[in-house]
Formats: structure tokens, sequence, C-alpha cells
């Protein structure tokens, strides 16, 4: 049982396979295309045109022995599930891409591997080329299991994709600047693993970005993210660290035509600061040196944390509206624009390989508590005239007698 939004790991994924990969029937269907989601089948198994899209696989889930659907699995652990079941287990592995299963010849003496992939579709309810691509695979994968089963062969069956048809819309992260009250942030399935910098045997420098580009002369966009984090295409050799001081390098060879090498560095300190009778570390400038000549250099404001935490801020760069900045220290640097998102660094007191409790750029007044504020302080002083103005209420001195003469009150009185 898994409780709402929990989204399975590559170890999780593997650990639930273990049954699969340890019964005494030693054959395995993996079914794969290129987008699925759960609501997917919550959609269409629905009637639609007095026909069900999905009824073969309903079918077969009702009539297995024994399924297992999981609402959500992290990409990276679909995208090398071929290759992790390769590892587990000295598997035969066939292709089947004429779909005939009659003329599949099986040897049930050892174990089999059978690897369909079938037809991408776009999810558009109101396409009838998404449904009826939809009912084809369901035909497909009904004359499959079938097929195989009036062969009388025992098997396990896989049915996934190498990425979600249905991905939740996010608010942009412009607009997710600052803190929101009793909120979490989301995790977020698709992110990579940190950039580490390792000195002897112990991790020294932790860096991690979703999105890390620049931009030069206004003109040639350069996009970092994938080859730091994903292909891990960068030169971190001359990354330095010590006690007090640490150096995060990224060295790229030709990211983009025109640029033959590009270089990318992070200065930190670790400084003891008596006012607050502690160790911090700042983030003293950031450095871009392109093809060797060509230096660029940033200050930077507001990146600092206690030695003991990591720093993190939604939104770091080069424009005026983000929350840290990176400011131009000389000529060069007028050239360059930088775009970080979610940026996390840590450059001291690393342990088990993992950033620590982060310090995050936000300040806690915020813009909109300051509003709250300011409006408070109005109201109250609207409140405060108001009684005010009743305390200075007085009542008459003398009343007229309905029964007695009228009352003359003189002008001068």
């Amino acid at each position: 049982t898994l409780h709402e939004g929990h989204v399975i790991s590559t170890q999780e994924l593997a650990a639930l396979l273990q049954p699969v990969l340890t019964q005494s029937s030693k054959n395995l269907v993996l079914i794969v295309q290129d987008t699925l989601s759960v609501d997917d089948f919550t959609y269409y198994s629905e009637t639609y045109v007095n026909k069900l899209c999905i009824n073969l696989l309903q079918e077969i889930l009702r009539s297995s022995p024994s399924s297992l659907v999981l609402p959500a699995v992290d990409c990276k652990a679909t995208r090398y599930l071929l290759g992790f079941l390769q590892e587990s287990m000295n598997w035969k592995l066939t292709n089947i891409t004429n779909l005939d299963v009659s003329q599949l010849e099986v040897n049930t003496s050892k174990p089999n591997l059978f690897v369909v992939h079938l037809q991408s579709f776009i999810s558009n309810f109101n396409d009838i080329s998404t449904l009826e691509a939809v009912a084809e695979n369901d035909k497909i994968i009904g004359r499959l299991i079938m097929g195989l089963q009036e062969q009388g062969i025992r098997f396990s069956v896989i049915y996934t994709a190498t990425r979600p048809s249905r991905i939740s819309r996010r608010t942009d992260a412009a607009w997710q600047l600052r803190r929101q009250l009793m909120a979490t942030e989301e995790e977020d399935s698709l992110s990579n693993p940190a950039l580490n910098v390792t000195n002897g045997n112990y991790t020294c420098i932790l860096f991690y970005a979703s999105n890390f580009s620049l931009m030069a002369n206004y003109s040639v966009f350069i996009d970092l993210t994938n080859i730091t984090f994903v292909n891990r295409d960068v030169d971190i050799s001359s990354s330095e660290c010590s006690d007090t001081n640490s150096t995060l390098s990224l060295k790229y060879t030709k990211p983009v035509n025109g640029i033959n090498s590009l270089e990318i560095r992070f200065v930190m300190t670790n400084m003891f600061y008596g006012g607050s009778a502690r160790n911090w570390s700042t983030l003293e400038s950031v450095e871009i040196v392109q093809d060797d000549y060509m230096f660029a250099k940033f200050s930077v404001s507001v990146i600092s944390a206690p030695a003991e935490y990591s720093f993190h801020c939604q939104l770091v760069g080069t424009s005026n509206l983000y929350p840290a900045r990176l400011i131009p220290s000389n000529t060069e640097a007028n050239n360059w624009d930088i775009f970080i998102s979610r940026f996390q660094l840590q450059g001291f007191n690393i342990e088990n390989n993992q950033f620590s409790y982060a310090s995050d750029c936000t300040s806690f007044f915020t813009p909109a508590i300051w509003m709250g504020l300011v409006t408070s302080v109005i109201l109250l002083w609207i409140l405060a005239y108001g009684i005010h103005m009743i305390m200075q209420l007085t009542t008459n001195s003398r009343f007229d007698d309905p029964k007695g003469p009228a009352l003359s009150v003189p002008q001068t009185e």
C-alpha cells in the first residue's frame, strides 16, 4: 500500500520486481510504449462509441492470478528497466516485431525475455485517432497474451512507458519566489542527482540546479543542464577543496558552435564571524572563462549560509527580478546573462554525500508580510480614531420636560 502521491524510485521498483525474477516460471514479457499515465486507464476504460478502448487489458487483469498496479514510477527507473532486467538474469532476449506468436519458438528450459514496443499516442480526449491508437494497442496486448497462453507458456507481464503522458501543470517558478505557509516543496520525479566533487574518499562540494543556462552576447544561448547533471560531460578536475576555501570548476568543451572551451567557477569561502559566533559559508564570486582568454567576473549578493548548511534559492542569475543576483564586476561580464533555477550549493561539511539542511534565500519579511503589516496598522489607526471620537461624545446637561413649559436655551449658554 502506497500513500497518495508517492513516486516509486529505482530501488523500490527493483525490490518490487524481485518476486517476478525469483519465481519458477522464467518467462517475462516487457511491453513498452513511449508515453503512458494511470489517468489514461481511468479515461479510456469508459465506453466510447459503444466500445471499450482497453477491454482486453481489463479482462487480462481480472483473470490474472495476481497483479500489481503502480500509479507513479520514476522516469529514470522505467527508462533503464530493460537494462536492469538484463543484468538481473541471463535472459534470452527476443524482440517481438511481427506479433505473430504462433511462429514464436520458445525454449522454456532457459529464461526468456520478450520485449514489445507499442505505438505511441498523444493523450487527447477529443481526438478520434488517439482513441483508435489506444484500442489498437489493447488488441495487440490481447493477441500477444492469448497467443502465449494457447502455447501453454507460463509468464509474467510488465506494461509500462518511458515517460508519463500527463504531467500536472505547475505554476512557473517566477511566481513561487516566496514561502508558502504550511506547504512543502513538491518533489520532482524528473530531477537528476547532484554533481559532486570528491577530495580523496569524501565529497567536498555538491551542486544542483534544475535549469543551468547562459546567454552570451545577447544572442548565443547555452543550455548546460543535461551535460552537467545527466550526461556528466563536464570536467571538474580543477575544482579545489579546503576547510576555508572551495572552488567548483566546471569545464566544457565546445558546448555550442563558436565556443571551443568554457569554464565556470563558483568561488566559496568559510569564515568565522564573531557577531553570530559561528562559521558562515559564502559564495564570493562566479567567474566565466571563454576560450582561455575572455574572463568575466560576477560578485554575488545574499548567497551565504551557516557552514553546516547548504544554500538553496529558487532563482539565481543576473536578472534584477531574481532574489539572489549575480552582479557584473568587469566589462566582459556585461556580455553574459546567467539563469539558474532551483539552485543548491554546498562547499563545506558534507556528510553521507547528501545536501545538509538548506538555508533559503527568501527572507522572513516577504512583500506579502509587509503588505499585511501595513494594512493592519492602517486598520488599527482607523479603529483607534473611531474609539477616540466615540469617547469625545457628551450628553446635554438639561432636557425638555413634555409636561412642563418649553425649555429655552439662550444662545450665550
